[in-house]
């Protein structure tokens, strides 16, 4: 019996084929193939049938697949093109690898305001949306700022909860949500623990990524000094308690999966990258309550 929680990792989508395997037998449950700014022009209908015949055989599965550029333009027209054109392909090939779910950015017209950025959000996004529905797939947009703030920003308007608001208000599609971690909301000094409560009927897809707050420095230098105040972490490793976390999902009924988002631990990288995902995996089992154990039946 699988419990309805599980825990997995991401890999890049041009790579999955060849990574998965080498991975897999450390115990991951799950994997969200990700795509950066392009799907890369890697047939997707070969990897699809690939990864599904991996799924089989090692009993996991694939929770979401994502690509992670600005859709919305103001930059350079073929980067939006390609993305776009990304968002578009994903949609299309998304059921083929056994999800209903396509994560990514919602882009932001480069150096413009939230605000400013909504009318053309709503453009494109009211359009996907209405393509990811007729095929009963779902979008989630990753909350992190990508450097960017209110007023301005290259990537993504999704990281804060007022623009939320703004958004689904922009969009009313029941098929647009979040795909939401914890460390991004740390950056930002926010604590994630009543934000999940609140919001938790709009995430779709959990990111396992983690950060440390270095309050010393925030208290004698703030968040605008020399000194980093804050780090991305590794679950298991940062200030996040992932028993609370994984509690409010499962109190909100949720029933996906948690995969972690590696490669930006200062310290469990490099060589140390699978040492700290691994770790990571097995800390966010013990979270979940450990093993799924079957009751006796009477």
């Amino acid at each position: 019996m699988q419990d309805s929680l599980r825990i997995g990792t991401l890999v890049r989508g041009g790579e999955a084929v060849q990574v998965i395997p080498q991975i897999v037998e450390h115990g991951f449950e799950s994997f969200q193939l990700n795509f950066w700014q392009t799907t890369g022009g890697i047939d997707l209908v070969e990897t699809a049938v690939r990864v599904r015949e991996l799924a089989a055989e090692h009993h996991f599965v694939i929770s979401a697949v994502g690509i992670y550029g600005n859709p919305l333009g103001g930059g350079p027209e073929a980067e939006t093109e390609a993305t776009l054109a990304g968002w578009e392909q994903l949609i299309e090939h998304a059921q083929l690898f056994g999800t209903d779910i396509i994560g990514g950015f919602t882009g932001r017209l480069p150096g413009s305001s939230i605000d400013e950025s909504l009318p053309r959000f709503a453009e494109v996004f009211g359009e996907l949306s209405k393509r990811a529905a007729d095929k009963g797939l779902r979008i989630a947009f990753e909350n992190c700022a990508m450097g960017g703030s209110w007023q301005k920003g290259d990537w993504n308007i999704a990281h804060n909860p007022t623009a939320w608001e703004k958004m689904f208000n922009a969009v009313t599609a029941d098929n647009l949500g979040l795909e939401w971690e914890p460390a991004h909301q740390l950056t930002a000094l926010i604590d994630p623990v009543p934000q999940l409560r609140k919001w938790v009927d709009k995430i779709f897809h959990v990111h396992g990524k983690d950060a440390t707050i270095a309050w010393d420095i925030v208290k004698e230098y703030g968040i605008h000094g020399p000194k980093p105040y804050v780090w991305d972490r590794t679950p298991g490793f940062g200030d996040t308690n992932w028993t609370d976390i994984i509690t409010i999902l499962r109190q909100g009924g949720y029933q996906g999966t948690i995969d972690i988002e590696g490669w930006h631990d200062p310290v469990y990288r490099d060589e140390l990258e699978m040492t700290g995902q691994v770790h990571a995996l097995n800390y966010l089992k013990h979270c979940r309550g450990g093993t799924m154990i079957p009751n006796p039946v009477v």
